[in-house]
């Protein structure tokens, strides 16, 4: 019988360095409210955003993730000839031919690498990263650039206060490399595929909905076992974690998360106050802001949690470059 030989890859993978990129347009609440019924005050106190960066309108996801991508390999000083894999994770791409990956690929200078895109909408971010650190760690690739993109504003109702007051454009990435030891944690995903209607888009002529109130509850109630657990299989204490990065759907379900999870000493992103909510690219955006303001010091755990429309949820520890 033939045997086939295989790559032998990294004994672990951990992530390089972080970079991100927002629309210059800032939308705020009050600039909201001269075109629907809503107030600086009642949007904050239900999803506890204040502003969100929305992208011109021939401004593309392609185009965010080059440009958060290209800062994320400089960051970690890594040349485009190194990287043989790019995933970039997005729900909201113009068109779904071509795929988002091989054309930014092609524009940061890489040639010819393995290049896909993940929708698993506000989780995507956290499948692309697990889906990086098993490549390595197989041997499928040496260094994987991993974005979070995502322009909901071209899929979002302007006249509906339920939506508008919350999604945001933006992108997030990371440059994933090979370890002689995890840098990134075993990942805890899953799917609720009989709640999907509660987050959906019916078709290429319509507007993205969500069930908030059903969206919050499972949120709140079901998702800080995926996070514990998540700490147990890396073999990391509650206590050790320095920061605490969930994906950024609203304040509220941040916080929270965050108070049934019992960190004691982990800081807790609430990017989503000046970001708001960026689907996939919510986690690597956020991060990359905390760096920038040395809130997160380098090689300690930081915990995230991805979750959204599927349902979809997602959870690993990693070690903060």
């Amino acid at each position: 019988m033939t045997s086939f030989t295989l790559p032998i890859g990294a004994a672990g993978a951990r992530i390089v360095s972080f970079g991100h990129y927002q629309p210059s347009k800032v939308v705020t609440n009050d600039d909201l409210a001269q075109h629907v019924e809503t107030t600086d005050e009642w949007i904050r106190s239900r999803v506890g955003i204040a502003e969100r960066r929305i992208a011109a309108p021939e401004e593309t996801v392609a185009d965010m993730s080059v440009q958060a991508g290209g800062k994320a390999l400089a960051a970690g000083g890594v040349s485009p000839d190194d990287v043989d894999l790019v995933i970039v994770a997005t729900c909201t791409p113009e068109s779904t031919i071509p795929n988002v990956s091989a054309s930014v690929a092609h524009r940061l200078g890489i040639a010819a690498p393995g290049a896909f895109d993940v929708n698993a909408a506000c989780a995507g971010f956290c499948y692309a990263l697990a889906t990086a650190s098993d490549a390595i760690r197989a041997g499928s690739a040496r260094n994987v650039l991993v974005i979070g993109a995502e322009k909901l504003s071209q899929w979002v109702d302007w006249t509906d206060r339920a939506t508008c007051i919350i999604f945001a454009d933006g992108a997030g990435a990371a440059v994933v490399t090979g370890a002689d030891a995890p840098g990134i944690g075993p990942v805890v995903w899953g799917s609720s595929g009989g709640d999907a209607d509660k987050i959906f888009i019916k078709d290429r002529n319509s507007y993205l909905f969500q069930e908030g109130q059903s969206v919050f509850r499972w949120a709140t109630t079901t998702l800080h076992p995926v996070a514990t657990e998540a700490c147990r299989r890396a073999g990391v204490d509650l206590d050790e974690l320095v920061a605490f990065i969930p994906h950024q759907a609203n304040l509220r379900i941040v916080e929270a998360i965050a108070r049934r999870l019992r960190a004691p000493n982990a800081v807790v992103a609430d990017d989503v106050v000046t970001a708001g909510n960026t689907s996939a690219a919510s986690i690597p955006l956020a991060i990359s802001r905390m760096a920038e303001r040395n809130q997160l010091p380098s090689g300690a755990p930081a915990l995230i949690l991805g979750f959204g429309a599927g349902l979809t949820y997602a959870a690993q520890v990693i070690k903060i470059p």
